[in-house]
């Protein structure tokens, strides 16, 4: 489950935990947080340690309200907070947290836009042979 600290992709998380409660074996819901790199020679300049602080704050802005939702989840919750190319990153946290679903919100950007652009959730799709569903 991706979350980027949107009201969407709180919509999404509400929505995991909604069907993780009506399977018949115990679920675990994995938030994913993902992070991009900094630009080549950014942690020279700024230092390794601001970049790890910078991504650690990025990381709690997405996952916070994630967790905030879930927090009376009878569910199973467990935090992923790493960096990278975002469609990469999820489908790498996909298996190794074993996957059998990926949910994502999508911000509906329009289709003008993300066919320029390209957006994560087409390119999980496109990278991917989980199941994925998608909240708007």
């Amino acid at each position: 489950m991706a979350v980027d600290g949107s009201d969407i992709s709180v919509r999404a998380a509400k929505y995991a935990n909604q069907l993780a409660r009506k399977l018949a074996k115990p679920a675990t819901i994995f938030l994913v947080a993902v992070n991009p790199e900094p630009f080549p020679g950014v942690a020279t300049r700024i230092g390794k340690e601001t970049v790890a602080r910078i991504h650690a704050e990025n990381h709690e802005q997405m996952l916070a309200p994630a967790r905030k939702a879930l927090a009376r989840s009878a569910i199973e919750v467990r935090e992923m907070a790493v960096t990278g190319e975002p469609a990469e990153a999820i489908l790498a946290a996909a298996r190794t947290a074993k996957a059998e679903l990926l949910v994502m919100g999508s911000h509906g950007r329009g289709s003008v836009k993300g066919m320029f652009l390209g957006s994560v959730s087409s390119k999980v799709i496109a990278q991917t042979e989980l199941p994925v569903t998608i909240v708007r």
